[in-house]
């Protein structure tokens, strides 16, 4: 009996057995799920043959693909329409905690405190800023609300001001593809200038001569990063003068501005390597300079002082990075000097430099740490953090002659506060804590910790853990496990207010930090990318298998959750381990893996190969499908699944999950819910507004929720 047939026998028992599987408790919809045609397409790597049926959804001009799209999101309403209403409490839910009319704590920059605010009922942020005084009168650079009226979406980005503090260059996304057009506004006059620059990243760096600007054009169609371009005011973005060309399509480039104001700093980066130029910021007609030449598995980022620059690097071999100095007129690599040593057990993740200060962030054993010492070596010190598991961060630090620190700290119970911190007398000053509004949250009522799973191969693998106190824990409690995984991306232990909503309805919450992040230094990276991905795969597996054996949780009631490189991971335990999920949520997942990395035109591609491995070398061809989950769907039951995407996401395009959707439909064998939920305005971070980003939230919580009988 061929699938299709299968598959749609199916669907025909389960509607005319449905009080049966109603009296049974087993999931049912009371609609058929689209079916997406098959128009085999062969694709042919290193002698290997594979068929895709589903190729044709690449095509979002093609009209049969938004109609399958759309009758996908048809299917998805009506599978839930069960749910509406506990969405929408939850969504007023979510929403009631949140502090409507907040604002940002102000920082100053040359002479001005910024603020960022949002008003009452309304979804954008306000910018604004006051001269010299928090007493001064406010003046509102740019209103989000106003900006985003006539838009399904809305991003502004990368406002830059001015060095004489007039101008302000911007950047608005209104398609949710990150590719940004800047503009400049008089801030005196309020005029929008007729400057208008296309397809960019949104940021860009004023020179010191108030009329010089460099930014970061896209490629049009890979949306790589590969080109800096300078605009002089009133000229015709056409005319502007092309800087500096990335050539090599593994690398991507982007400008900055060095916190001594002195240098403007064009940046290229892969994977594994990095290569800066420098330009004196009173000089922009001049010519780059370059730092130290790209070597590849040589990364550095340099950060300038006096008459020197500090370097965080791990040259030679030194894996967890350590800091170097060199003289600024000497810079190549055969010059730097040993500042802070390497050490194995701590990782260097970067460095703030004050006038009198200089302020280290290091990671030991998973969990941060700051270091402040005294340029003239009179004093050194970290601020002491006596939690078990929490998240600390230097913050926005603009001013250079200053002794006060701002950092930022949170816990999976503790609210994010933004702390000032005097390095001289070492006093602090919490100047905002983050209100939980609806009353009924208290921080003691919550518990949270650190426990420790076995992987296959012998590595303890951490998990951050947080519940209610009132939750018992055995084996029909329900978890929800997250994980990224990817890229060197850490996942810290922090607060969340929307997270409330499951934990206040008896479920867990546990952050996976596996292989492939740097939780636990540059080396727990290393062992979960390229031909030791499948690390990062197993032990979240071996992590859902630990909390099961410990009784935690049961098979039942475990759930799984990952969105982007994340969705990769639930694409993976889908296919390796479906048995021990009762129900996974994928969000904007990167599934498709062997044709993605195979398609050079597609945004992102060629920069992934220091991640992933290039598939046009055999050996990682063949190790990538391995685990490619759209390669690796297989006839077998499958958890609850639920899938999201945005139709405009310019990092995992939408047909990567369409794809998986409908090759998923055909193969599975139960009749569990396999529900793909497409936002047709949005890209990868999903919905603009900040409260329309939480009606999505409300959509997987209800999953979640439904599926344990939680729905109140």
């Amino acid at each position: 009996m061929n699938l299709y047939l299968k598959r749609n026998i199916i669907v025909i028992l389960c509607i005319t057995f449905a009080p049966l599987l109603q009296s049974q408790n087993l999931p049912m919809t009371q609609v058929v799920a689209p079916i997406a045609k098959k128009i085999p397409h062969k694709l042919e790597k290193h002698g290997d043959i594979r068929i895709d049926p589903y190729y044709w959804l690449n095509d979002r001009e093609n009209q049969e693909v938004v109609e399958y799209l759309e009758a996908e999101n048809d299917f998805y309403n009506k599978s839930t329409e069960h749910t509406k209403e506990f969405q929408k409490k939850l969504f007023d839910e979510m929403k009631g905690r949140i502090k409507e009319d907040d604002e940002s704590v102000p920082y100053k920059q040359n002479g001005y405190w910024y603020i960022t605010r949002y008003e009452l009922g309304k979804e954008y942020p306000i910018y604004s800023r006051k001269k010299e005084t928090l007493d001064a009168k406010e003046e509102i650079m740019f209103d989000g609300n106003e900006m985003a009226r006539d838009h399904e979406y809305f991003s502004i980005g990368g406002i830059a001001i001015s060095p004489d503090n007039k101008l302000a260059a911007f950047g608005v996304d209104t398609v949710s593809r990150r590719q940004y057009t800047i503009q400049i506004k008089n801030l005196e006059t309020g005029e929008i200038l007729t400057d208008k620059i296309e397809n960019t990243t949104g940021g860009s760096v004023w020179a010191n001569d108030n009329k010089t600007l460099f930014y970061t054009q896209k490629d049009p169609i890979t949306l790589r990063s590969d080109k800096i371009y300078k605009h002089k005011l009133g000229v015709q973005a056409s005319n502007d003068e092309l800087v500096f060309h990335e050539q090599d399509e593994t690398f991507g480039t982007y400008v900055y501005k060095s916190k001594s104001k002195k240098y403007i700093i064009v940046g290229s980066y892969s994977t594994l390597t990095s290569e800066y130029q420098t330009l004196l910021s009173d000089f922009p007609d001049g010519d780059l300079k370059m730092f130290s030449s790209r070597k590849r598995g040589l990364e550095y980022g340099i950060s300038h002082y006096g008459d020197h620059w500090y370097v965080l690097t791990n040259k030679d071999s030194a894996t967890n990075f350590k800091l170097m100095k060199v003289n600024e007129d000497h810079t190549s690599s055969e010059n730097w000097k040993e500042f802070i040593p390497h050490r194995d057990d701590v990782l260097l993740e970067d460095i703030d430099i004050f006038k009198d200060y200089y302020v280290v962030s290091e990671r030991e054993n998973g969990l941060n740490k700051i270091k402040i010492v005294r340029w003239n070596g009179d004093e050194s010190y970290y601020l002491p953090f006596d939690s078990e598991t929490y998240t600390a961060g230097v913050s926005r630090n603009p001013d250079f002659d200053t002794d006060i620190l701002r950092y930022a700290y949170n816990s999976m119970v503790t609210p994010n506060s933004v702390i000032d911190f005097d390095m001289g007398t070492r006093e602090k000053t919490v100047k905002k804590e983050q209100e939980v509004l609806g009353g009924n949250f208290d921080k003691e009522n919550y518990v949270e910790k650190r426990l420790w799973a076995t992987a296959r191969d012998g590595e303890k693998i951490p998990m951050s853990f947080v519940y209610h106190k009132n939750t018992e824990l055995n084996s029909n409690t329900p978890i929800l496990q997250y994980a990224y995984g990817s890229y060197g991306h850490t996942i810290d232990p922090y607060f969340s207010t929307v997270r409330l909503s499951l934990l206040d309805r008896g479920f867990v919450y546990a952050i996976a930090h596996i292989r492939g992040g740097e939780y636990l230094g540059r080396k727990w990276y290393e062992e979960g990318k390229l031909l030791k991905k499948m690390n990062t795969f197993t032990d979240f597996i071996d992590c859902s298998k630990f909390l099961i054996a410990e009784g935690y949780t049961g098979a039942g009631h475990l759930y799984a959750m990952g969105g982007s490189a994340g969705g990769l991971l639930m694409g993976a335990i889908n296919n390796m381990a479906p048995e021990i999920y009762n129900g996974i949520i994928a969000a904007v997942p990167f599934v498709d893996v062997v044709t993605t990395m195979l398609d050079e035109s597609i945004p992102l591609t060629t920069g992934e190969y220091d991640e992933w491995g290039n598939p046009n070398e055999k050996e990682y061809y063949q190790y990538m499908k391995s685990y490619s989950p759209y390669d690796q769907v297989k006839i077998q039951a499958y958890p609850n699944i639920l899938v999201t995407t945005g139709f405009h996401d310019s990092q995992v395009q939408y047909f990567e999950p369409a794809k998986w959707v409908a090759k998923l439909r055909e193969m599975k064998t139960d009749n569990k819910l396999l529900l793909f939920d497409i936002n047709m305005d949005a890209g990868h971070g999903g919905a603009s507004g900040r409260f329309e980003a939480l009606k999505e939230v409300a959509k997987e919580y209800a999953f979640l929720l439904d599926l344990e009988g939680k729905i109140d």
